[in-house]
Order: C-alpha cells, then structure tokens, then sequence
C-alpha cells in the first residue's frame, strides 16, 4: 500500500521564506493561483449541473437521462478537479500555504523580529506588504514597514 507509506514518512521542515524570495515565488505563483481559482469556480459550477440532473433523474425515474451531455460534463469537471490538484501540489510544493481560495490569498513561512510569522498577500495586492503571527489570520496583518502606506510608495 503505497499511500500508507507515504504517511508514515517523517513531515518535510516548513520552508522559510525571505521577503525577496516570498516575491519572486509570489510573481511566479501568481498566475497558478488564478488558475486554481477559476478552476475551483468551473468545477463548482459543474457541480450544480451534475447535481441538478441527478435530481431530475431521480424525480422522472431515469426515463430521459441526458447521457451525452452528462458525459461531457463529468469529463470537463475532472479535467478541472485535475488542474485544481495540480495548481494546488505546485503551490505547496513552492511552501506557500493557500489561506483562501476564493479570494486568492497566500502566506509564505517567514521570520520577522525573530518570530515565524506569515508574509502574507492577497491576489491584487502589487507586492507583499504585510505579515501576521502563525496563529492568527488575514484580519489581523500588519505591515512589514509601517512607512509602507501602499501602491506607488517606493519602501520596500
């Protein structure tokens, strides 16, 4: 049983990410990011298809079962179910941690002030300028450099 053995071998140590390396792996996760969102979007979206029919089909007893056209749909749905795990694994393959996929926000592991923080971005955001504790969330970020008032500022 391979999956077994897989859980049985020790965790990977958390990559640590330096505020320049959090960028270049930001800049290069962008677009898998946007990937991973839309696909989650046309899969849910498929979903309410599969699930609509699944209810039809069970209220006419199965007499005018769309075969062709639910065919079509399980296919685009695992197509998109696969390019969702891909975007996924690559992300967290980077060590970025996916905080919210309907937003589109990353943390990257990082030290700040001798502290494991979380640099952490949100999908239109021109660069990295915030970070929270490990054990908290989004709603409680700070800025990396308190003179970092936003875009266009040239700090950092």
């Amino acid at each position: 049983m391979p999956d077994e053995e897989q859980d049985d071998a020790p965790e990977q140590p958390q990559r640590l990410f330096t505020l320049h390396e959090a960028e270049l792996a930001r800049k290069e996760l962008e677009p898998v990011l946007v990937e991973a969102m839309d696909s989650r979007k046309r899969l849910n979206t498929l979903e309410g298809e599969l699930s609509a029919a699944t209810s039809r089909i069970m209220v006419m007893g199965g007499i005018l079962v769309p075969y062709e056209k639910m065919a079509r749909v399980r296919i685009q749905h695992r197509r998109y179910a696969q390019a969702l795990k891909a975007a996924l694994e690559r992300i967290s393959l980077a060590g970025c941690l996916v905080k919210d996929l309907d937003v589109g926000l990353l943390d990257f592991p990082s030290i700040v002030s001798n502290e494991e923080v979380y640099l952490c971005w949100k999908l239109g955001e021109d660069r990295i300028r915030f970070y929270h504790r490990q054990d908290e969330g989004f709603a409680s970020r700070k800025p990396l450099d308190p003179r970092d008032v936003g875009p266009g500022d040239g700090v950092q």
